[in-house]
């Protein structure tokens, strides 16, 4: 329910009255029902710990667990930097990762597997069960990710029998295939005390599929299916009519493919299989996993309903599917914080499309969170061959995806916005995972493109919960939402958010803001910040709470709380209830009733991660490694802040280290400055088309050394010795690579850099924002290059 209001300012009514939208929503609702013991999952390890599956969410030790799933792909990273790659999505609020097992770069000879150097599915496990990581191990046989073949051998192509599909001849090249990926990952199972808390079998099965590399030029496309469930699928995911008259069959081949893996003595607590568009799975023994993608390059740009809510639980994204929704919890596995771009299509994920999308999920019912994919690489090429999915125009080895982590391992803006989610999710996720969705009356009506209505939900178990908000829609220009005020009713009581007045939402605002919820010895009502961390100190905890863009952070505690030790703030007491409000945009501090509130203004909590029970902020990337941690930064001289305060030291005598004035009381201030040095890097032109780099200078000493190339084209590509190293289609961002990758051979040869110039008449000009002027049907622009070193130093906390 909406209403509108008018708010009189003094005597001045005429000239000062504005309109206030107020929002109402009833959560006097029953509260979810959960069933228990209708699913063949879960499990327990030697120490007694235990994984167990109810139809809402998953519970770890008989707590409510939500699982935030980020993919990486081992095969498609350097083995030599997955340690630090794992330990920048621990530190990015990560605490399960997945990786798909790609048969067909695994046994490319029948019979020969390879597991070594960086197809080491092994040691990979070992270093995330080494970071406390748990791990998803998408065992295929088919796994699509945009592969040659979607992952199957060519050799199976010319064979008797069809692939994916109960043919008996087929079963025993995937037994052999589950026998070998258990070796693999012998001992490190759950059970046996490891890492491994799931297996996904298949992947989107009698849903979709991957085209056959054997093909020609302007013939329709053979894909990776059996010719029964060939009018069931896709090319990529989608929305079906529902209709599946091989569903039987569909059944009986993930049973089998489960029965395979535990014959190999895969035991794990979590089955998974991808259960959108109507895919297949196994009934009521595995788990189905969801998806969303608001930028697929499979598709016309148009708006998505992925940033409306809903009942997500009861009716998935790309519905109908072929289960019962309210049997199983609402778990993502791939939700697309990136996409992948293809020559046709060059889609955009902007950065401040992703938090708002996820906030979206949560608030909908959903009790986790997957990325497909948080980390990106680049697909491996053996024997000359290329393994990237070429009939579909995908680049050869770039396998960026505009992740959260790239490619060469950037981190970039919104790792951090979802770094600040996942720290609320880390604190609040077991009391968020049991409460209900309860939805507005304005959402029976609201479709993608009103960006009018307010976006909103509630989550709520009794009286306390939390309120969802988000101000975005994708393929759309959005405008603020102005003067709003939401009003929750609840049993016996109410809520406003704010408190008073109004408030304003800036295009790209998400927030889960709580009310009626306990902090220490203190009750908030409401409040206009969203709960961040708990420094559990040894004298006492610290309750952390972060601001949201554009609105003014407050705190409503009850009549007779009492406020102490106020910093940045002032106290308002108002009828039954005292309000704290920030004064600027800076930290607030007070104790409410003895227990102590911080509250981070909206930028700096996005610079902020808790470590060892402290609050550090700075703009780099802080690494943690038990009580090592390492700061990663592209600049020279590093602010950070230190909350409680405590003393720094660096392990490099090298990078000097500064004690500053801090700006707010109670925390340190530090300023870290590298040695400033610049790799010695030589780049020619050859032509107008191509360019060579050349190191002359050993690039090992820092963490990374980027070149960043500013292009305007179709495409370009990175040789080294003749052979492609990369490539990158244009799409309005930087090309960017990585050195030390290429530290070796870059010792004995320069880098070609080749260039291609962008045609008038491609299809994918109308992904872009900015069409260049052609000049003869063609345009490319070589602007300049840019060579950015990347620091890093160990430091502890004394």
């Amino acid at each position: 329910m909406k209403k509108i209001m008018l708010v009189t300012l003094g005597l001045f009514v005429t000239l000062f009255a504005r309109t206030v939208t107020t929002y109402t929503i009833d959560i006097d609702q029953p509260e979810k029902e959960i069933l228990r013991g209708h699913l063949d999952l879960g499990g327990s390890n030697p120490s007694g710990d235990e994984y167990a599956v109810n139809s809402y969410f998953i519970e770890k030790n008989g707590t409510p667990f939500v699982p935030i799933v980020g993919e990486i792909h081992y095969s498609r990273y350097p083995e030599a930097y997955w340690e630090e790659s794992l330990l920048k999505m621990k530190a990015g609020g990560i605490n399960v990762v997945a990786s798909y097992v790609f048969w067909n770069i695994h046994e490319r000879k029948e019979g020969v597997f390879d597991w070594s150097g960086n197809l080491n599915l092994r040691k990979f496990v070992q270093l995330a069960a080494k970071h406390e990581l748990a791990v998803i191990v998408r065992m295929g046989p088919f796994c699509h990710g945009e592969m040659r073949n979607g992952g199957i051998p060519d050799w199976l192509y010319g064979r008797p029998f069809e692939v994916r599909s109960n043919d008996p001849e087929y079963l025993k090249y995937v037994d052999v295939l589950y026998g070998e990926i258990a070796k693999q990952i012998k001992g490190l199972l759950f059970e046996n005390g490891g890492p491994v808390i799931g297996v996904q079998l298949e992947n989107e099965y009698q849903h979709s599929a991957a085209p056959w590399e054997y093909s020609y030029p302007d013939i329709t496309k053979e894909l990776t299916v059996a010719d029964l469930d060939a009018s069931l699928v896709h090319e990529q995911i989608a929305a079906t009519d529902g209709q599946n008259p091989w569903l039987t069959y569909g059944n009986k081949h993930m049973k089998q493919l489960k029965a395979l893996a535990k014959k190999h003595g895969i035991n794990v607590p979590l089955y998974t299989a991808t259960g959108w568009g109507n895919a297949t799975i196994v009934e009521k023994a595995s788990l189905p996993v969801t998806a969303g993608y608001a930028y697929p390059f499979w598709q016309d740009p148009t708006p998505s309903p992925f940033y409306l809510f809903k009942d997500i639980h009861a009716f998935p994204d790309y519905s109908p599917v072929s289960f019962d929704a309210t049997l199983y919890p609402s778990i993502p596995a791939e939700i697309g914080p990136g996409i992948q771009v293809k020559h046709s299509r060059r889609p955009i994920v902007p950065a401040e499309s992703v938090a708002p999308m996820m906030v979206r999920i949560l608030g909908s019912g959903s009790n986790g969170i997957g990325y497909y994919m948080y980390h990106g690489g680049s697909t491996p090429q053996f024997d000359g061959k290329y393994y990237n999915e070429e009939a579909n125009g995908i680049p050869r080895i770039n396998y960026d995806f505009q992740a959260p982590i790239g490619q060469y391992g950037q981190t970039r803006e919104h790792y951090k916005s979802l770094r600040r989610l996942h720290a609320f999710l880390t604190e609040c996720g077991s009391t968020l995972a049991p409460m209900k969705t309860v939805l507005p009356t304005t959402n029976a009506s609201i479709q993608p493109e009103d960006t009018q209505t307010l976006r909103y939900a509630v989550r709520s178990k009794g009286n306390s919960g939390f309120l969802f908000l988000i101000n975005y829609q994708d393929h759309i220009d959005v405008q603020p939402i102005e003067n709003v005020r939401i009003d929750i009713n609840a049993k016996g009581e109410s809520f406003s958010f704010p408190a008073k007045g109004s408030m304003n939402l800036p295009v790209g605002t998400h927030a889960i803001l709580p009310f009626n919820r306990q902090i220490g010895s203190a009750w908030i009502k409401t409040a206009t910040v969203q709960p961040f961390a708990i420094l559990h100190r040894k004298k006492e905890s610290y309750y952390v709470f972060a601001g949201i863009q554009g609105v003014e952070s407050e705190l409503v505690f009850p009549q007779g709380t009492k406020l102490t030790r106020l910093q940045n703030a002032r106290v308002y007491k108002e009828g039954k209830t005292v309000r704290v409000r920030a004064l600027d945009n800076e930290p607030v501090i007070f104790s409410a009733n003895g227990t102590p509130v911080v509250v981070l203004p909206y930028e700096m909590s996005l610079n902020a991660v808790k470590m060892n029970e402290t609050l550090l902020i700075t703009e780099g990337l802080l690494l943690e490694n038990k009580d090592q941690m390492r700061l990663i930064s592209r600049k020279v001289a590093n602010d950070l802040l230190v909350f409680p305060a405590e003393e720094v030291v660096l392990s490099n005598e090298r990078t000097e280290l500064i004690k500053q004035k801090s700006p707010y009381r109670g925390f340190a201030s530090y300023c870290i400055r590298f040695h400033e040095e610049k790799p010695e890097i030589e780049i020619t032109k050859v032509s107008e088309r191509k360019y060579t780099l050349r190191l002359l200078s050993d690039v090992s000493k820092w963490n990374d050394v980027f070149v960043q190339i500013d292009y305007v084209g179709d495409r370009a590509m990175a040789f080294i010795h003749g052979i492609m190293i990369t490539d990158h289609f244009y799409h309005e961002k930087r090309w960017e690579i990585g050195l030390k990758s290429f530290v070796e051979p870059l010792a004995h040869d320069a880098m070609l850099l080749f260039f291609h110039p962008m045609e008038s008449g491609s299809r994918y000009l109308s992904d872009l924002k900015h069409v260049p002027v052609f000049e003869n049907g063609q345009h490319l622009e070589v602007k300049g290059f840019d060579i950015v070193p990347e620091y890093a130093v160990d430091l502890q906390l004394k």
